[in-house]
């Protein structure tokens, strides 16, 4: 029979598993972030899917039921001056399907690559995008960001990515 075996110091064979020791995994928190944009038109009712960097294909998109947030809709928030505060993992190569959020929950299954791919209506939505950090940071993040907002004072309190 064979089987692992470690060489102790004293010289004895132990089987690895007594002798294996893990080591502590490192604490990771993944944080909600809290990201915000301007579209150049209104896209607040439709389906976003993410896009290659070449904005060529699509990468990433939402099940029906993925658009679904407690008892409604996953819909952006409305802020201040046209601002939208992200509800479903906005990034700067998000694209903008014809179909709205309404219309995309009422399929009994997600739509083709190809059927996504055809309904794009906007490859390049996005005016403005910023990152405002973890929403833990928020006591009444509405009301914050519209602060933000109103004083102009965004590029001072979140890194704007486009």
């Amino acid at each position: 029979m064979s089987g692992c075996k470690v060489q102790q110091k004293d010289g004895k064979e132990m089987s690895n598993k007594a002798s294996a020791k893990v080591a502590p995994q490192p604490f990771v928190s993944a944080q909600a972030r809290v990201v915000i944009y301007k579209t150049a038109k209104d896209y607040r009712n439709n389906v976003p899917v993410t896009l290659s960097d070449d904005k060529t294909t699509i990468v990433s998109y939402p099940h029906p039921s993925d658009l679904v947030l407690g008892e409604g809709l996953a819909l952006p928030a409305s802020l201040h001056n046209g601002y939208l505060l992200d509800n479903r993992g906005i990034s700067k190569n998000i694209a903008f399907l014809k179909y709205t959020y309404n219309e995309y929950v009422g399929l009994k299954g997600v739509p083709t690559l190809q059927e996504l791919q055809r309904s794009i209506i906007d490859k390049d939505p996005l005016t403005e995008l910023w990152d405002c950090g973890p929403k833990a940071n928020y006591s009444n993040l509405q009301e914050q960001l519209n602060q933000w907002i109103d004083k102009k004072t965004l590029a001072e309190k979140c890194k704007r990515l486009k």
